[in-house]
């Protein structure tokens, strides 16, 4: 029974980690949406916006015009934005919100993210390859 409560503990608390905050639809990609979600592996073509809890953004692709991509697994963004994308649905534009343990933690990223700076993502899922 105190494994089972163990593993609960652990499941809220990934949850708490990186929420998916009211998803918004968008128009592209209705066919799919709701049932294509990222694998392993796959690179997810995304437009976000980084924000600062207090609204600050600190970086966007949208104003760069240029989608992001990123290989699902190979730890090539933080962990918070990883797992919140493998969790949406091609197509889906969803507010991710990551703390400091799936973020920079402790220290930050100098000039940009202070430490212990909990991160707010407007994600949308624009393609797999």
């Amino acid at each position: 029974m105190r494994e089972s409560k163990r593993s609960n503990q652990s499941e809220e608390k990934n949850q708490e980690r990186v929420e998916l905050r009211n998803p918004r639809k968008s128009s592209s990609n209705q066919g799919q949406r709701g049932r294509t979600f990222p694998k392993k592996g796959q690179t997810c073509v995304v437009h976000y916006t980084g924000m600062l809890q207090n609204g600050k953004k600190f970086d966007s692709s949208r104003d760069r015009n240029k989608p992001f991509k990123f290989r699902i697994g190979k730890q090539e963004v933080i962990k918070g934005f990883e797992e919140g994308a493998a969790q949406m649905s091609l197509g889906q534009r969803a507010k991710l919100t990551c703390t400091p343990d799936v973020a920079y933690g402790a220290t930050g990223h100098p000039g940009v993210i202070p430490p212990n700076a909990t991160l707010i993502f407007d994600v949308e899922l624009l393609n797999l390859e």
